[in-house]
């Protein structure tokens, strides 16, 4: 299967009303577990690499590890440079190959994310790579950012910018803040269906959400639902592959000797069963 861009499957998920998994890596298990549980599942996938996760591993490590992977696939992949705040660094991922892109200028001011987002999106049109932007004030959890839910309709994207946004940058996608949040949730999400709603009846636009990490499986679905296509999963996945590991480890070191190479297999294993619940869940399985 060919490497693809998030076009044309995330407009297939709009339309047959599922949502396509997006996972970050960082790391050659990840790549794998992850790319093995589309296969098995039959479904199209998303990887990829956020931006702030180059201290873990240098963006043009990894990058050609998560391109070869997805070449040889038998399912659609698609790799993706997430968060991207530096036009110089989601330039250099589009030399690379990824296939789709995110300009992340949400912490700026509403017209100087649409400045900066229209500026990537006409680098990426010819060269067949989609963008994704992000719009409303995503906070972050475990992060080290406080979240303010004192007046939470501050917190939701406006559909009306929404629309406006669209238009004006050319953008594939544009993941929207309803009340989740980035990271591991120390609180229940406030989250709000309707104002979704609002913004996919408003905009008719594949939307992602971010943050949804924690999310049970009756918000996933209520989520596609109301309009979103594809669904940001990360913090909850590492989270459990390190508890998971842990347990092995502790157990393992009891009765044997144990080597880091015997963590490789044990990720990758862990990692395609996380993700299959998540495609099943998300209803792509079968969808390649």
């Amino acid at each position: 299967m060919v490497l693809v861009n998030a076009k044309e499957l995330i407009k297939d998920a709009k339309q047959r009303h599922y949502a396509i998994g997006s996972f970050n890596v960082t790391d050659i298990e990840m790549v794998r577990g992850i790319v093995g549980a589309a296969e098995k599942e039959n479904s199209p996938v998303i990887i990829q690499f956020a931006e702030l996760h180059d201290n873990y591993v240098p963006l043009d490590v990894i990058g050609p590890v998560m391109i070869n992977a997805a070449k040889h696939a038998s399912v659609p992949v698609v790799v993706h440079f997430d968060h991207g705040v530096t036009f110089d660094n989601i330039v250099r991922a589009m030399r690379l190959g990824f296939t789709s892109v995110m300009m992340d200028a949400s912490q700026d001011d509403f017209e100087t994310n649409i400045a900066r987002t229209k500026e990537i999106a006409k680098i990426a049109a010819p060269l067949n790579v989609s963008v994704e932007a992000e719009l409303g004030p995503m906070n972050r959890e475990g992060g080290g950012d406080d979240v303010d839910y004192a007046d939470l309709d501050k917190t939701y994207t406006n559909p009306e910018e929404a629309q406006q946004f669209i238009e004006q940058t050319g953008i594939d996608m544009l993941a929207v803040a309803y009340g989740t949040v980035h990271g591991v949730y120390t609180q229940a999400p406030h989250l709000n269906f309707g104002r979704l709603k609002e913004i996919a009846d408003l905009v008719d636009f594949p939307l992602v959400v971010h943050g949804a990490s924690g999310l049970s499986d009756d918000e996933y679905r209520q989520s596609i639902d109301n309009g979103i296509c594809k669904i940001n999963y990360y913090s909850e996945m590492v989270h459990r592959v390190a508890i998971e590991v842990q347990k092995r480890l502790t157990e393992g070191l009891q009765n044997k000797q144990l080597f880091i190479s015997d963590v490789s297999p044990w990720e990758i294993e862990i990692v395609e069963k996380e993700i299959r619940e998540r495609l099943r869940v998300f209803g792509s399985t079968g969808k390649a």
